[in-house]
C-alpha cells in the first residue's frame, strides 16, 4: 500500500517597517504592509486552496485527508486582516479529515539557542491549535524542518508528541528510502516522518518550469509516480509550503486544476490512500532508526542552516537577539517580551542571506529589502531600540523597589 501524506506549511511573517538609528518609538512592524500582503495571499492562495480542499474532502467522502501547520503569527494576522481565511480553516477542521500539527508559535530558530524558550513557544502553539481548531497536536514539525537528534530529544522530553517531521535529505537517509516510517535517533518511542523531497519539489518548485524534462506535470503522471512506490515503501510524504498553490505557482500555471484531479487519479489504484501524519504513524511500524547528529532543514540545495545562519550578519543578528533573553524575561513589560519573540521569526534572518547561486533567485523573490545588508541594518536598528527599552524597564523597576529615604 502507498499512503499519500500531504502536509502544508502556512506562515506569514510580521515584516518590519523601515527603522533608522534616529527612530525612538516602539512601533517596529509595518502593519499596513503586513495587512496588504496577508489579504493578497489570502485571495491568491488561502481562500481558493481551502475551498478546493473542502470540496475534495466532500467529493471523496473523507478519503482525501491532509494536514496543516499554521504558525501563531499567521493565525494572528488571519484574525486581524483576513477573518474569512480563519472561517475556512475552521470548516476544514470540522470535517474530521484534517490534522493540525504543532511547531514554534513564532516560526523561530529558538530550538538552536534557547531550549526553554523553544518549549514555551511550542506550548503556546499547542494552545493556539486547541483554541482555534479543537485538536491537541500529536505531531511536531520544527521551523523549516530544522532537525537533529538533540531537537528530537527535546521534543520527545515533553511527552506530547508521537512523531516529528524532517527533510528526507540524501545524506540523512544514507541509502534508505523516505517512503517508510522510522524511529528518531535516540528516541525509540518517537516516530520520524521524512519528506520525499523529489516528489514534493516536483509540485512546489518544478511544476511551472517549462525547461523541466517532465513538464507539463499532470495528475495522471504524478499518480503513476505514486503507484511506483507500492512494494517499495508505505508512505509518500509530500511536505510543502501551502503558498505553493496560487502564490508560488500562480493559478494560470494550472496548479489548482492539477490538485483538483490528483486525488481521483491516486485513488484509482486500489492499494493507494491518503493519510494524515498521525494516521501514518498509527498504521505503519518503523522500518528502522534514522540517526541525524548534524542539523538539517528543508531549505536550498544544501538542506542545512545556511539560509538563516550562513554569513556573519545572520550569525551576529541571531546571537545578539538571543543574548537578550534573560533581560527580556526579567522585565515586567509584556510588550517587550512580545516584540522580542516576534523578532525571532526566521524570515528576518532569511532576508539577510547573501547566497546568489542556485538558490539566489528564491531568496531574492521573498526579500522585501533592496539587499541583505539593508535587512541586517534595519533589524539591528530595531534590536538596538528594544535593548534600550529593556534596560530602561529594568532600571525603572529597580528604582521603584528602592526604599524611600527617611527624613532627617
Amino acid at each position: 500500500m502507498a499512503s499519500v501524506c500531504f502536509y502544508f506549511q502556512v506562515h506569514q511573517p510580521l515584516r518590519l517597517r523601515h527603522y533608522t538609528v534616529f527612530d525612538q518609538g516602539d512601533r517596529y512592524f509595518d502593519d499596513e504592509k503586513n495587512a496588504a500582503i496577508c489579504r493578497k495571499v489570502a485571495n491568491k492562495c488561502y481562500l481558493p486552496a481551502n475551498r478546493l480542499m473542502l470540496d475534495l474532502i466532500r467529493r471523496f467522502n473523507g478519503r482525501f485527508r491532509i494536514a496543516y501547520s499554521i504558525t501563531g503569527v499567521a493565525l494572528e494576522q488571519f484574525e486581524a486582516y483576513a477573518p474569512e481565511v480563519m472561517s475556512t480553516f475552521e470548516a476544514l477542521a470540522r470535517t474530521g479529515c484534517v490534522e493540525f500539527l504543532a511547531e514554534t508559535y513564532y516560526h523561530s530558530l529558538s530550538s538552536l539557542y534557547c531550549r526553554n524558550e523553544f518549549l514555551q513557544q511550542v506550548q503556546s502553539q499547542i494552545e493556539a491549535v486547541e483554541y482555534y481548531f479543537g485538536q491537541k497536536p500529536r505531531i511536531f514539525r520544527n521551523t523549516e524542518l530544522i532537525y537533529n537528534n538533540d531537537i528530537a530529544a527535546a521534543v520527545h522530553s515533553t511527552g506530547a508528541f508521537d512523531a516529528i517531521l524532517a527533510e528526507g535529505a540524501d545524506h540523512v537517509l544514507n541509502g534508505s528510502s523516505p517512503n517508510f516510517v522510522y524511529r528518531a535517533g535516540g528516541c525509540d518511542n518517537l516516530r520520524l516522518l521524512l519528506k520525499n523531497y523529489s516528489l514534493s519539489d516536483d509540485i512546489a518548485f518544478r511544476f511551472s518550469d517549462r525547461n523541466w524534462s517532465q513538464w507539463p506535470l499532470t495528475a495522471e503522471k504524478f499518480a503513476r509516480w505514486i503507484d511506483a512506490v507500492n512494494g517499495n515503501g508505505n508512505v509518500v510524504n509530500l511536505f510543502m509550503d501551502y503558498e505553493t498553490f496560487g502564490e508560488h505557482q500562480w493559478a494560470d500555471t494550472g496548479i489548482f486544476s492539477f490538485l483538483r484531479h490528483l486525488p481521483e487519479k491516486v485513488l484509482e489504484h486500489p492499494d493507494n490512500d491518503f493519510k494524515t501524519p498521525g494516521e501514518v504513524v498509527g498504521a505503519y511500524e518503523p522500518a528502522g532508526t534514522i540517526d541525524v547528529p548534524h542539523l538539517t532543514s528543508w531549505a536550498d540545495t544544501e538542506r542545512d542552516l545556511s539560509a538563516w545562519l550562513g554569513n556573519p550578519m545572520q550569525s551576529n543578528a541571531a546571537y545578539e537577539l538571543y543574548r537578550l533573553e534573560k533581560q527580556v524575561k526579567a522585565c515586567t513589560d509584556e510588550g517587550i517580551l512580545s516584540d522580542w519573540r516576534r523578532l525571532q521569526t526566521s524570515d528576518h534572518f532569511y532576508y539577510m542571506c547573501t547566497k546568489y547561486f542556485a538558490d539566489g533567485d528564491v531568496h531574492k523573490y521573498f526579500n522585501p529589502y533592496d539587499s541583505p545588508y539593508d535587512s541586517y541594518m534595519n533589524f539591528m536598528n530595531v534590536l538596538g531600540n528594544l535593548s534600550r527599552r529593556c534596560s530602561q524597564s529594568l532600571r525603572s523597576a529597580a528604582n521603584a523597589a528602592e526604599p524611600a529615604a527617611i527624613p532627617a
